[in-house]
């Protein structure tokens, strides 16, 4: 137990130097975590590392998906819901159909069975890796909603295709007309799950006497409580986990009754991700050893070779799908015309993003060593080989160009979208502008009897005024980006000077360390929206 326990806060520390690493180096720390990870590997007193697929699914899955459905907008996802949804489940079984053909023509004694198998563990690319990447660069927001919402469901479909494949290898038979009913099944079933689990969960956030550390709380509860409840009921997990955290984002602000409760909520699932995202990847790298020892029967020259093989191929029915859909639309539809176009660039960049990550790892895993005659399951370890060098080959290779490649095509916002400055300053005017209505219909009185609310009265004016200035100034192009990222410089060295006067009032004993916390905090706040418009 100590042995175990010290090894996992080793790896935990070395995790975030390697991280550090990764930043000072400029490469997302996922792609950087797996390649360090496979190098740590061949250490020689290095432990072995197997991952329990049910340690994977259950652990990992339900956090990051609902995380990153928190952060995904609906609306956003609702307007590209037709690239998302042919990326998500068409190309998820297009990519399967593929490789099921080409794996059991290319591999001596693969049958089709098991084509749809690999098809199924390697289609999805990962939910995490590729918005890594692109977050930090210059990406038009159409792109980056696409895959952010073909991550969040393509998971769902891809483990369909898996179930169904293995269960038609484990007993030999196969009914295409139960297999459709079956998907629309538990697709709809796990939507339906996460939509009763989130309105169960608003009810505890809204009504329950709830504190800020509860909410959090609560918060990492849901995705694991939704996604054992749809697998209790054989259904989509992953839908529900989606359908939940979707939800209870766009009602967030009714849900949770305080500030301090979304701001406590946000420290604990950046931490809480970060971790997990670290983990997995690095766990991907520390995991070959494990699956070359089982390789048995297949050579790893042999596995490898395959590997490369289906990586072009999946690689390639992307770009042979992503194309087609981006343009094709547009001829039959009047509407769809009246977007703008992302002409060959914007499908290039989404072609280009497609890496496997950990679920893809975690399917292959869950493989099982026998049939149900007892009989060892054909082709295993060949498959968890292929799907490592799939992973390894789209993760790394694409994840490391992919900066090059947006830099080369010189990609530009595709739709007129507001700067964040701009769109930061009207919301603040909006909000003042209630603030001031408030006070004008509702406490005229109070503010003729309370000196305090009439200063508060006259300082929203002068906020008002101050915005509008602000706003006309943005909107009149009078300031360029450089000279608008030297005021964001100048904001947060100002941050960082409060932060010092502030605790040199603590060591001087000047003010309570209570109304200093809460002092710092403010700076805190004013941090963050800083940082926020950067980003």
């Amino acid at each position: 137990m100590h042995h175990d326990l010290l090894f996992v806060l080793v790896l935990l520390f070395g995790i975030f130097v390697l991280v550090m690493l990764a930043q000072q180096i400029r490469i997302a720390y996922p792609i950087f975590l797996v390649i360090a990870g496979l190098a740590i590997s061949f250490v020689p007193a290095m432990p072995k590392v197997h991952l329990d697929p049910d340690l994977i699914f259950l652990i990992f899955l339900p956090p990051l998906l609902y995380e990153a459905a928190w952060y995904t907008s609906w609306n956003d996802f609702w307007k590209w819901r037709r690239p998302i949804s042919l990326l998500a489940f068409g190309l998820v079984f297009f990519t399967s159909f593929v490789v099921a053909f080409s794996t059991s023509h290319l591999i001596p004694g693969f049958t089709l069975g098991l084509g749809f198998l690999l098809g199924g563990i390697v289609s999805p690319p990962d939910a995490i890796a590729a918005t890594t990447v692109l977050k930090k660069l210059k990406v038009p927001k159409r792109l980056l909603t696409i895959l952010e919402g073909e991550s969040l469901v393509n998971d769902a479909s891809s483990l369909i295709v898996f179930r169904f494949a293995l269960a038609a290898v484990l007993t030999g038979t196969f009914e295409m007309h139960d297999a459709i009913g079956d998907f629309f099944w538990v697709t709809l079933m796990g939507i339906m799950v996460g939509i009763i689990g989130a309105f169960v969960f608003y009810l505890i956030h809204r009504y329950l006497p709830t504190t800020p550390q509860i909410d959090a709380a609560v918060t990492v509860m849901s995705p694991y409580a939704l996604f054992m409840t749809a697998e209790v009921f054989e259904i989509s997990g992953v839908m529900a986990v989606v359908t939940g955290g979707l939800i209870m984002s766009y009602h967030s602000h009714k849900a949770f009754r305080s500030g301090t409760s979304r701001i406590n909520m946000q420290g604990v699932w950046s931490t809480l991700i970060f971790v997990l995202n670290a983990l997995v990847f690095i766990l991907i790298g520390l995991e070959l050893p494990d699956i070359v020892q089982g390789l048995g029967e297949s050579s790893i020259i042999e596995g490898v070779k395959y590997g490369l093989i289906i990586s072009a191929i999946v690689i390639a029915v992307r770009f042979l799908w992503v194309y087609p859909i981006t343009h094709i639309p547009r001829f039959f539809s009047a509407t769809i015309r009246k977007e703008p176009s992302s002409g060959w660039k914007g499908p290039l960049i989404i072609g280009w993003a497609g890496m496997r990550g950990v679920v893809s790892l975690a399917t292959a895993l869950s493989v099982p060593l026998f049939l149900n005659d007892g009989t060892p399951f054909p082709h295993r370890n060949l498959i968890l080989l292929i799907t490592f060098v799939v992973i390894f080959i789209t993760l790394v290779v694409q994840g490391l160009s992919l900066p090059l490649v947006i830099k080369l095509v010189k990609l530009e916002e595709i739709d007129p979208i507001e700067p964040s400055d701009i769109q930061q300053t009207k919301i603040q005017l909006s909000l003042n502008q209630l603030a001031i209505q408030y006070i004008d219909e509702k406490c005229t009185t109070l503010k003729e009897e309370n000196e305090l609310v009439d200063i508060y009265h006259k300082h929203l004016h002068e906020s008002k005024a101050t915005e509008h200035k602000r706003l006309t100034a943005l909107l009149e192009d009078q300031y360029h980006p450089e000279e608008i990222q030297a005021y964001h410089r100048l904001l947060l060295e100002i941050c960082k000077q409060q932060r010092e006067l502030l605790f040199s009032m603590r060591r001087n004993k000047k003010f309570s360390d209570s109304e200093i916390r809460k002092a710092e905090e403010q700076v805190d706040l004013n941090e963050l929206k800083i940082t926020g418009l950067i980003h």
